[in-house]
């Protein structure tokens, strides 16, 4: 297995700000959960480590910085040669890179000149911070920090061949320029970073196979580019039965609606934060996850809990996943009742069609369990939970 596929293990240490249930375990022990963004990866994964969830990381997006590029020198002239009416700095990192790359042209001093002349709008503290560091001072900042109370209040005033530079990072925000040129302005889009796939493609191609065979409760996004890129990928690797498992058994969980759009167009259910940050799309996953993926019953005079890759029985969590986790699922939807062969064998991921996975899936299931009263064969009809 390719090194940034491999489930990093949850923090043994727990954090004093994360709260255990009854059982004493974390709210994300037991499930798994896919990261698909590039910068600060490492940092997003921790953090849901430390609710006790398994990481799996595998980027989905690379970012390159354009100093050297000719849109970006051509988007910059632009703005020096004709003056601008509102920047819009996006992004700490962008807005730096963007002096950085002129100052190495020569035109730093310029540049800083037309944008002092200019109103200077900074979507969030890091945006903050890079625009004081150049010795400018944003005139105003959005309190949500996103791009859409950005573009409403942008939106209150006459637009009208006023001239807005937009710098960019990593993704077109299309539908944010669209909005501003029918309003009747003129931007100027400033590419400093280009988002493209991933150099190395085989972490991405094998993530799909695994939310295909529902080997992670959730899929993390951080950006369009990224979901846009995994959507892409699985066009080329036969990605339906991926499709169909974030459709209903694996969650996917966006930073925001701009990032959720490519999943949202395909009706593919999200979720996603009120505040467009990292940190609150991991308590967003931290809440939604057991919600809707735990399952919690008495069987055979014992405590059983499905959750995730991981049951939890009389309070000891027992690591299952894969076809083991997907039978046990499919039984308990209905506990007591008579579940067929056949409709296990439907359960199972991967589209198997041999009767005979089914009875080495229980067989497995049950030796995990070491509990052979858990799951009763009833002879030709098939299997189902004691009561």
């Amino acid at each position: 297995m390719n090194e940034a596929m491999q489930p990093t293990q949850p923090n043994e240490a727990m954090q004093p700000n994360e709260a255990t249930d009854a059982d004493g375990l974390l709210p994300l022990a037991g499930y798994t959960v896919a990261v698909t963004a590039a910068r600060r990866r490492h940092e997003f994964g921790a953090a849901l480590e430390r609710r006790g969830a398994a990481v799996v990381y595998a980027p989905a997006v690379r970012i390159i910085p354009l100093s050297d590029d000719a849109l970006l020198r051509e988007a910059t002239r632009k703005c020096l040669r004709r003056g601008v009416d509102i920047v819009v700095a996006t992004t700490g990192i962008g807005f730096r890179g963007w002096m950085e790359a002129a100052d190495g042209w020569g035109l730093g001093e310029d540049l800083v000149g037309v944008i002092e002349q200019s109103e200077l709008i900074a979507r969030g503290p890091k945006v903050r911070g890079a625009v004081r560091a150049a010795g400018l001072a944003e005139r105003w900042a959005p309190e949500s920090e996103s791009t859409i109370e950005v573009l409403n209040h942008l939106a209150k005033r006459k637009l009208q061949g006023a001239r807005i530079a937009v710098q960019l990072h990593g993704e077109p925000l299309a539908w944010f320029i669209d909005a501003l040129r029918a309003q009747g302005a003129e931007v100027i889009e400033v590419p400093v970073y280009r988002s493209v796939l991933p150099e190395d493609s085989v972490p991405l191609v094998k993530l799909i196979g695994t939310i295909a065979a529902r080997g992670v409760d959730a899929v993390a996004f951080t950006s369009a580019a990224a979901t846009s890129n995994l959507l892409k990928v699985a066009e080329g690797c036969n990605g339906s039965e991926m499709l169909r498992a974030l459709h209903s058994h694996v969650l996917a969980a966006c930073v925001g609606p701009v990032t959720a759009a490519p999943l949202t167009a395909l009706g593919i259910p999200v979720v996603q934060p009120e505040r467009f940050r990292l940190g609150a799309l991991v308590k967003v996953i931290s809440d939604e996850l057991p919600q809707r993926r735990a399952v919690t019953l008495t069987t055979a005079d014992r405590r059983l809990e499905i959750r995730g890759q991981a049951v939890v029985l009389d309070g000891v969590m027992i690591p299952i996943g894969g076809s083991g986790i997907a039978l046990l699922r499919k039984l308990a939807d209905q506990p007591g009742r008579v579940i067929s062969r056949d409709e296990l064998l439907s359960a199972l991921p991967g589209g198997a069609t041999d009767g005979h996975a089914v009875e080495v899936a229980i067989g497995r299931l049950r030796s995990s369990l070491d509990d052979s009263r858990i799951i009763e064969t009833v002879v030709k009809r098939g299997y189902r939970l004691a009561g």
